[in-house]
This record gives C-alpha cells, structure tokens and sequence, in this order.
C-alpha cells in the first residue's frame, strides 16, 4: 500500500523562511497578470499575418486545454497548497524524478519567456526611440525586474497588482471600442470595421488548414503563465478560499480577453493589416485616428511585458528553491534574505535571462520567435505533469488513501486523456513549421530529455554517495 505523505509536515519543508504577504487583492491580480500577457499584446499580431482569422481557431482549442489544466491544478491546490506547486505535486503524485524533470522545465518555460517578455519590451520601446539599442533596453528592464523581486514578496503582489490593473483596464477598453467599431460599421485605416473581414482577403483561412495547426505551439505561449497563481499558494493567505476562487477567474478571462481580442482584431481590420514587429492592439489605435492612442497603448503592452518578466523572475525564484532544497539544484538557489525572498533563485534566473540580452544583440528581429518557442516547450510539459498528476490523485482517492478535495477538475481522468493527447498533438506538429525557431524547439526534444536523465543520474548518485565523515559526530 502506497503511503500518503504527511502534507503539514512536507509543506512546512517546502514553505519555510517564506512570508504569508498575499492576500486575495493581491493573488486575484497575479492570476489575471498571468493570464494577460506579452503572448497576447505581441503574439497575436505576427500570427495573424500568417494564419488569417482562422488564428481564433488555435486560440479556442489552447483556450480549452488550458480551461482543464487549471481546474486540475486547482485540485491539486486545494488539496495541498505548497510554494513549490506542480513540482511538489508531480514528485508526491508521480515519483521523486517527476517532481526534478517538473521543476527544470518550468525554469527552461520561463528562460524562454523572460527573454521574450525583455525583447518585447525593446520592442515597445523602439517605437519611441528607435535608434535606441535594444538589448539595451532589454538589460535595464531586467536590473529594475530583479531589484523588485529581492526586495519582498509584498512589493512584488503590489507591483503586479497594478500592472495588471493597467493591462485589464487596456483590454477592457481595447473590447469596448472593437465591439463599438464594428457595430457602428466604422471606418478604419481605408477599410471599414465588421465581420466581414473575417471571410474577406482570401477567407477566413486564407493560407490554409496545416498553418492554423502550426499556430498553435505559439498560441500555447499565450497561455503561459496562467498556471503561476497555484505557486503563489504557499505565500497566500487561507488559500483553501482564494485561490479556487482566484483559478475559476482566470477561467473566464481566458474566454474573455483571449477570445474575444482575438475575434474583435480580426474584424476590425483586415489580417494583412497585423504583423509582429508591432502590437497588433498599437495598430488598431494608432488606426483610428487619434493621434496619441497608439503610444498611451504602446506604454499598456510595455507594462505587460515587465509584468510578465516579474512573474517569471518570482515563480522560478521559488521552484528553484524547492528544488535547492532537495538538492537537485545548485545550493545557491536555496539561500533566502533579511526580507524572506529566495535571492539565490531570483539572481540565478536573472543570469539565464541574460541570455535574452545577447539575443536582442545579435539577432534582435529573431529573439522572441527563439524564444517563445523554447517556452512553448516548458510549458507543454509543465501542463502534462498537473494532469498527469491529477489523475493520480483522483485514483488514490478511489482506493481511499487521501480525501478528494470538493473543487475538482471536471470529465477526469477522461478529459486528462484528452488534453494530453492535444499537448502532444502540439509538439509533433512543430516539426512541419516553416518556422526554422519552431522546427529547431521539436528537434530540442530528445536534448532536453537527455539533459534531465543525466541531471537525474547525478543527483541521484550525489544524494546516494557517503558524506565525509558520516558516523561521526558534527560539529
């Protein structure tokens, strides 16, 4: 018989040096900044120039499958919650070698994301100075990001409270005046606003079926971070009520903000009239004949992008160290300061970033599709593991080995079959991209699996080798 671990005592291991300083405001908030990201305010415009109209397509079906993997994680939640999340979850639920390849593909998710949210914000900011460096801009925006996150976690849930006001409050007005535009059947940029644009210009696939199916392994960028709430559990106040509360909200933002920016963009302007080296909401703005909407929204999607960097910078900081203190990271991560917040983590991530930097230095126009599509692979296998896990825990509730939590993920474990067959429907389809970013992030595959069974293997033979002096007493 399989026994169940004692969850108090593996949470206070998890948890501890941490601060309770989230409270409901504040992880409300962090839920939604993950749910609205540069995926969303960037993404969309490079690929709707490729897929047409029909790119709402690959939004609802990676809006469904993230739907599930949220309900999932939010049974796992409320059945334990821990700072460590879907790592310590994938080691309880699947094994100890889980929860390691878990953790290591969430930080190579956020080493993709946190270079794309700093290239975006290069971006954003060469539309007001553009012979300003890029990588430059990328490097001072990851300075002011990681003096944030060593500061304290409640600066941090402040922070990203307002710069998620700032992005709902843009898409709320962003979906008042599409919906006006349309309705009114107004004029934009030489054509005219409405649902026809979504069958005009070629049709509403007008490059063709196997281009919508590429587009989703992007899409899937979009989604990204959605899932970040549940590692704000172990510095939450009475998570058991927050956070199935906070979860059931990024629910329907996705079906909001996602979907319908998505529908109302395609029909305002026509497809060709998007592409990815500017906002596609920027575009819209800029489009409708007020001169200064472009840039106030300009500066909209470049709080999306340092908020999105913030969030990786403070998710990674606390998987690393969940994993620092099992050793199967570098001890550094594991160290905290005077202010409780995981320095060693949070300056590690902060390195890897750096890689960002270099990419905006040399290959500026290709850094984000580089980078999205790594992460793309972290967060694939990220979701696979909550639903993997998910469906573990259903089934030790059957033989009666835990209790079953009452906020459960619906249609499991037939809906976990399900999305895990759509997840690697999605990675396989990336071989046949004309992308060469996303080609190259199926063939990292066997690399990335590779590179996990010989970090496994070491720590493995580390944590099985005698200590020096072992027997004796310490000192």
């Amino acid at each position: 018989m399989v026994t169940t671990p004692d969850s108090p005592t593996r949470d206070r291991a998890v948890d501890e040096g941490y601060a309770k300083g989230l409270g409901n405001r504040q992880v409300q908030m962090i839920a939604m900044g993950g749910a609205i990201g540069v995926g969303l305010f960037l993404g969309v415009g490079g690929r709707m120039a490729q897929a047409g109209p029909a790119l709402v397509v690959s939004y609802l079906l990676c809006g469904v499958a993230a739907f599930f993997v949220m309900r999932a994680l939010g049974e796992l939640v409320v059945h334990r919650p821990v700072a460590g999340s879907f790592v310590e979850y994938a080691r309880e639920f699947i094994g100890p070698w889980a929860g390691f390849a878990a953790g290591w593909l969430y930080f190579l998710n956020w080493a993709g994301s946190g270079i794309a949210e700093i290239t975006a914000a290069g971006i954003y900011v060469g539309k007001w100075f553009p012979h300003f460096p890029q990588w430059l801009t990328a490097l001072i925006c990851l300075v002011a990001l990681l003096v944030v996150n060593l500061l304290s976690v409640k600066l941090f849930g402040e922070l990203e409270f307002w710069f998620s006001v700032i992005k709902v409050l843009a898409i709320v007005c962003f979906l008042v005046v599409g919906v006006w535009l349309v309705l009114t059947g107004a004029g934009v940029a030489g054509t005219t606003a409405g649902p026809h644009n979504l069958v005009d210009h070629g049709g509403f696939m007008p490059t063709g079926l196997p281009v919508v199916l590429m587009s989703m392994q992007g899409v899937m960028f979009a989604y990204a971070s959605i899932e970040m709430v549940g590692i704000a559990a172990g510095e939450t106040r009475d998570p058991g009520k927050v956070m199935p509360r906070a979860i059931n909200g990024v629910v329907w933002r996705i079906a909001v903000f996602y979907l319908g920016a998505v529908v109302l963009l395609a029909m305002v302007l026509p497809w060709t009239a998007y592409s990815g080296e500017q906002s596609p909401f920027v575009t819209v703005f800029s489009s409708i004949g007020i001169p200064w909407a472009g840039d106030v929204m300009n500066f909209v999607v470049l709080t999306a992008a340092l908020s999105s960097c913030n969030s990786g910078l403070y998710s990674t900081g606390r998987i690393l160290r969940s994993l620092a203190r099992r050793g199967e990271a570098p001890a550094f991560t594991e160290r905290m300061n005077s202010r409780r917040a995981p320095y060693g983590a949070v300056l590690f991530t902060g390195a890897v970033f750096l890689v960002g930097v270099v990419l905006n230095y040399v290959v500026p126009k290709d850094a984000f599709d580089i980078a999205t599509s790594i992460a793309s692979l972290g967060i694939i296998a990220t979701w696979a593991a909550l639903l993997v896990a998910q469906a573990r825990l259903r089934r030790r509730a059957l033989h009666g080995e835990l209790v079953r939590p009452s906020y459960r993920m619906p249609g499991s474990p037939w809906t976990n079959r399900v999305v895990l067959a759509f997840l690697v429907l999605i990675v396989v389809l990336a071989a046949f991209s004309d992308e060469t970013a996303v080609r190259a992030s199926f063939y990292a595959v066997p690399v990335v699996l590779l590179a996990l069974a010989v970090g496994w293997w070491a720590v493995r033979s580390r944590a099985s080798r005698p200590r020096a002096g072992a027997g004796q007493s310490e000192t």
